[in-house]
């Protein structure tokens, strides 16, 4: 029996297929794209959720080609002594934020390094992160120059960049995932993201998509928002077993 995530992800592969056709035969007259941008933390289970069952949604709709999408994979990683860091769900989580930060450097194309975070960020979501290296074979890719990315000074470099990123952010964030639409973060109501994208188009060629989401005017704060939050303290000993000293 196939799951849900699993068809939603064949769905993504195909959709992504026709995505990547078009980027290659777009107008370059079209209007200024609306920025997009995700800071988020790779086992984070909100940034799972929200890249797993609520980021796909704009490869649904007909606003794909108006929309500029980064990721940062940092979040709430703390930068020591020596540019050495250590991440708030452990030593595996720098590793993934590192290999997905190896993919968007070596498949820079969002059709390719967007399927490989999903696929990886779904086995996060489903609590089988152990397997996260199997999407490797899913989507017929080469693991070796990820591996020799994130094993290299390379990888410690782009997540340093990421971290730098993170850290001009103004307002400074909170907690993630952090979402931002043209400069402007999106607070606890991130999943909401396709109105304010809408809402940020300057183009006149308005996308029908837009016509069938609600504006949001004001956000509204929550009593407990879906967040891993910045400030949250982690035990001693994981803080030390967390702190990325080698590479």
């Amino acid at each position: 029996m196939i799951s849900r995530s699993t068809t939603l992800f064949l769905s993504l592969l195909l959709y992504l297929f026709f995505f990547a056709f078009f980027s290659q035969s777009e107008s370059k007259s079209q209007p200024p794209k609306v920025s997009l941008e995700l800071y988020y933390e790779s086992l984070c289970p909100y940034s799972a959720n929200f890249i797993v069952n609520h980021l796909p949604k704009i490869f649904t709709t007909d606003l794909v080609p108006i929309v500029n999408l980064k990721f940062v994979p940092w979040g709430n990683a703390k930068l020591r002594s020596n540019h050495t860091f250590n991440c708030q769900h452990g030593p595996n989580e720098c590793l993934l934020n590192t290999v997905e930060a190896c993919a968007i450097d070596i498949w820079p194309e969002l059709g390719k390094h967007f399927q490989f975070i999903y696929c990886v960020e779904d086995f996060v979501h489903q609590r089988r992160v152990n397997e996260w290296e199997s999407c490797y074979e899913t989507l017929h890719l080469d693991p070796e120059p990820i591996k020799q990315c994130y094993i290299s000074e390379h990888g410690k470099q782009l997540e340093l960049q990421y971290a730098a990123e993170t850290d001009a952010l103004q307002p400074p964030h909170k907690y993630v995932p952090w979402v931002v639409v043209d400069g402007e973060p999106l607070y606890e109501d991130y999943e909401n993201f396709l109105s304010y994208i809408c809402k940020a188009y300057k183009g006149t060629d308005t996308p029908k998509s837009c016509n069938k989401v609600s504006y949001i005017t004001e956000v509204k704060a929550k009593n407990e928002h879906s967040v891993c939050d910045k400030e949250r303290e982690e035990p001693t000993w994981r803080k030390v077993s967390s702190t990325m000293s080698s590479w």
